[in-house]
């Protein structure tokens, strides 16, 4: 093995912590080194994440809320009513009471964020303002958590209008590297994608936006993928691994192998230090190493069940974190008394 590699990512890695970045030739580098140089490149990841975001972890957690028949054709979903023979669930609204005590559910469990999850491309109608609208005053009578919501492309107007709702936190993903985009999906564009990112940023909204890795792109697109995200400033990162579902154009494609699923997290704390990279749906495939996130630069974490795959125990995933000796902690909580302690400064 090299000792110009091993030092190469020391290097880098401590001029990441003083302030630098990553360029795309170097991400590209790193995501094509060797296996064997997995564990130099986690330990400088995991200096990282411990000098940005200490030895405590984010841990979310979302409801599905309407499923099934979705207008969109994204090759991964089997909630597209695109695909035939899928077996994702259709049912329309679950009721506000409902979403909040599945909200009670998550805060007890220690999570700071709650994601309102809805299957569709946008809020378009009056009843789906309202739904939103009862649905997060509800939450914030009740609990509380963070409010999050993913409910597909916004335009200037209805972030705004969600902010004021009293909605904190916008979930949208890019899915992939833009080349590789149309592979995927051709019923919405990417520059959608980007636009609502930006919509939801410019109304106060914090972003969080990342992807599905593993649906055939290659590993030069995965930095892609990660370079975008760093120019749009997000702020929290959700790296999903593809569950090939049943009915759907990629049923067929091969999950990543644990060791692959590690290096490519590590690279995407290397090319994006400060922002919150969150381990989602497909951590199943890690089987025994999923414990290994951390030390590969996650500072994040979702638990229980994901859209229509379940998750893994709740129990086991706290077990894991007690066992790894880390706290919980809810940035969300956080930046609210921030901005509490700016208005009554602002007043004063």
């Amino acid at each position: 093995m090299s000792d110009t590699t091993y030092r190469r990512i020391d290097e880098i890695t401590t001029r990441l912590i003083a302030g630098g970045e990553l360029s795309p030739e170097e991400g590209r580098w790193m995501i094509h080194l060797d296996d064997r140089y997995l564990s130099s490149l986690m330990a400088g990841a995991d200096r990282l994440r411990q000098t940005f975001h200490g030895n405590a972890i984010e841990v979310c957690a979302i409801s599905n809320v309407r499923s099934g028949n979705c207008s969109e054709d994204c090759g991964f979903c089997s909630q597209s009513g695109h695909h035939q023979g899928t077996t994702a669930p259709v049912y329309n609204y679950i009721s506000a009471d409902e979403l909040a005590r599945q909200a009670q559910q998550a805060r007890e469990w220690g999570t700071g964020d709650f994601g309102i999850v809805s299957k569709g491309w946008g809020m378009r109608s009056g009843r789906e303002r309202a739904q939103m609208g009862e649905y997060l005053q509800q939450l914030g009578e009740q609990s509380d958590i963070g409010r999050c919501a993913s409910l597909g492309a916004l335009n200037a107007e209805t972030a705004v209008e969600l902010k004021a709702m009293g909605l904190e936190n916008y979930h949208h993903n890019l899915e992939t590297a833009e080349s590789f985009f149309d592979n995927i999906c051709t019923t919405h564009t990417y520059q959608e994608n980007i636009d609502t990112v930006r919509h939801a940023r410019e109304a106060g909204l914090r972003v969080c936006s990342g992807g599905i890795l593993g649906m055939g792109e290659s590993e030069d697109q995965r930095v892609e993928l990660a370079v975008t995200l760093r120019e749009l400033g997000i702020e929290s990162v959700p790296l999903n691994f593809l569950v090939p579902q049943d009915g759907t154009p990629l049923q067929g494609v091969v999950p990543l192998q644990p060791r692959e699923i590690l290096q490519t997290i590590a690279v995407f704390r290397f090319m994006l230090p400060r922002a919150e990279i969150r381990i989602a749906g497909g951590r199943m495939f890690l089987r025994d190493l999923q414990s290994m996130v951390f030390m590969a630069g996650a500072s994040a974490i979702m638990i229980g069940d994901y859209l229509t795959t379940p998750g893994r125990s709740v129990d086991d995933d706290l077990q894991m974190l007690r066992d790894l000796n880390v706290n919980m902690r809810s940035d969300t909580h956080e930046r609210r008394a921030r901005e509490q302690q700016a208005a009554q400064s602002a007043t004063a």
